[in-house]
């Protein structure tokens, strides 16, 4: 127990330090990449020198970059993201109004993938090198190769154009809103074309890793010698075999699930789905600085939670791992 938590106190100041290190990088980043807040909003064509100067005072953007950086610390330090230049509003609450739906789709896509990809990886191992490994792996490899977006503009033109089955963007239907179980299927109904394409272009990732680790611990010796023990092969696999091969796919969704903040934005564009996707898009083309730091700042912990979590669990159904 107090090796865990040993473990667990190291992990969490490794964290601390990571986050550190990601809020200097995109203090420095965000301010030396081109373009200029402050000239976006007062116009692109001639803008007036008077209200260029103003803007800047008033974001505090005419500050040298020391001052501006402990200002932005102290910020973070009291909880406080910053109030975003584009939209006048706080940056924790525009993140925390479009984290939601962002969250819907991609967990939904993702864990969809992971099934999938699991199952006919699973499959796909214990046939090696047969007609049904290979038809999957062709699939695997298309799917892998194709563009999110173009991916997602097909599945509208098929499902939603031609068949009429789907909506074709949105989260719910704005001129008939619905509520209470009407409005969570109206929800469903339209998440299924983004979550699917999502779940297609992921599950690649899984289905390979899975294939390759149960091929790879089908030919391991200890299953040839519980072979010649006389357990059964469904015994086998079942208890020992699957549970080997899970442990680099379960590493896989970790870091997965910790991208799913802003692994989507693509998708979310093509279906207009309001997330943090198509937030941290527009804060980009706006050379929103609070937004795009607090933005990239959220992504960071939830990608250096999601590598903790995943190491805690890996530790969980690998019994030879200790946390020394």
């Amino acid at each position: 127990m107090w090796t865990t938590l040993g473990y667990l106190a190291r992990r969490c100041g490794a964290l601390l330090l990571t986050l550190a290190v990601v809020v200097v990088l995109n203090f420095v980043l965000v301010r030396a990449a081109p373009g200029d807040p402050v000239r976006i909003l007062a116009g692109m064509d001639q803008p007036s020198p008077e209200m260029v100067e103003a803007l800047t005072r008033r974001y505090g953007l005419d500050q040298p970059l020391a001052v501006q950086f402990w200002a932005y610390v102290r910020s973070l330090l009291q909880g406080d993201l910053g109030r975003s230049i584009t939209f006048e509003r706080p940056v924790s609450q525009l993140i925390a109004q479009t984290v939601g739906p962002t969250l819907l789709l991609t967990l939904t896509a993702t864990l969809l993938a992971f099934a999938l990809g699991v199952a006919l990886g699973t499959v796909s191992g214990t046939r090696p090198r047969s007609r049904l490994d290979a038809l999957l792996s062709l699939a695997a490899y298309l799917l892998y190769a194709m563009p999110p977006f173009w991916l997602g503009m097909m599945g509208m033109l098929v499902f939603a154009s031609w068949l009429g089955w789907l909506p074709t963007s949105g989260m719910y239907d704005v001129r008939s809103p619905q509520t209470g179980l009407a409005h969570w299927l109206d929800v469903a109904h339209h998440l299924v074309l983004p979550a699917a394409t999502l779940a297609l272009v992921q599950m690649p990732v899984f289905y390979r890793v899975t294939r390759a680790s149960v091929v790879q611990v089908l030919g391991d010796d200890f299953v040839t010698t519980l072979r010649a023990a006389g357990l059964r092969p469904g015994t086998i696999f079942r208890r020992y075999v699957l549970k080997n091969a899970l442990l680099p796919s379960v590493t896989m969704l970790g870091l997965q699930l910790g991208y799913v903040l802003a692994g989507a934005a693509l998708v979310e564009v093509v279906f207009s789905w309001p997330g943090m996707g198509r937030l941290t898009l527009n804060a980009i083309y706006r050379r929103d600085f609070p937004l795009v730091m607090g933005i990239y700042l959220v992504v960071s912990a939830a990608v250096a939670v999601g590598a903790l979590i995943t190491d805690l669990v890996y530790g969980w159904l690998d019994p030879r791992i200790r946390y020394g």
